[in-house]
């Protein structure tokens, strides 16, 4: 069993579509997922609900949302399923905190701006923090919405920021910004369940990243683990 959290300190990242798309990867591959919607927004329960008033038929995902102190509601969905994925709201909440008092692993969604890359020395200090309680949590930083314009250079200059917080481990996947996450998103499905797409590529990258770090004892310190969606090809 693993808690993955899609945390973050700024709303507009992605970070809802991230968390349906790894759970219907993971329940595309046969296993049980528990769906945390922790944001009050319901952006992940809406999706949830979509899915499961869809006449076609999908592998279920369970859907449930809870609120303020989180950790024991982790705990004790814990032993029923394969994998909890937790979607929290893009702020230091109470939420967030708690569940990375028990989490396996946090991925942390960032634009390629400047406003989002400034946030990562604060959630650095929250995951320090939170290792204390919780020394098992790793801690990734998921670059997303990713311009898939070639002039743009930002996701140059993010990379290397993000090499400058020891505590944070960068993927080397990367969540482009695509028209089929949003059409996904309306309908209750992940990328996983469509035909070929670039989506489906990334969000199976990230998945292949981010059990790959879970096997892992621990990490050297601003190393990324795993392949980019080009070295899996």
């Amino acid at each position: 069993m693993a808690v993955i959290v899609i945390a973050s300190q700024k709303g507009g990242v992605g970070k809802s579509t991230v968390a349906v798309n790894v759970a219907a990867a993971l329940a595309a591959r046969g296993h049980d997922v528990m769906l945390v919607d922790a944001d009050r927004q319901s952006t992940s329960a809406n999706w949830a609900n979509d899915r499961a008033e869809s006449e076609t038929p999908r592998p279920p995902i369970h859907v449930v949302q809870k609120y303020e102190n989180i950790k024991p509601a982790l705990l004790d969905l814990g032993g029923r399923y394969d994998h909890l994925i937790v979607d929290c709201a893009g702020r230091d909440s109470r939420e967030m905190r708690s569940a990375l008092l028990v989490a396996d692993v946090a991925v942390i969604p960032v634009r390629c701006s400047q406003p989002d890359l400034d946030t990562l020395e604060r959630m650095s200090e929250i995951v320090t923090e939170s290792r204390d309680f919780n020394p098992k949590l790793k801690a990734y930083v998921l670059l997303s919405i990713v311009p898939t314009n070639p002039v743009v250079k930002e996701e140059d200059d993010a990379r290397r920021l993000v090499g400058e917080y020891p505590e944070l481990k960068l993927l080397l996947t990367r969540i482009c910004d695509r028209k089929v996450y949003r059409d996904c998103m309306s309908a209750g499905l992940g990328v996983v369940e469509l035909e070929s797409n670039k989506g489906k590529d990334e969000i199976l990258a990230l998945l292949e990243e981010v059990m790959h770090g879970l096997q892992e004892p621990a990490l050297a310190p601003g190393r990324a683990v795993g392949r980019s969606v080009s070295e899996s090809r």
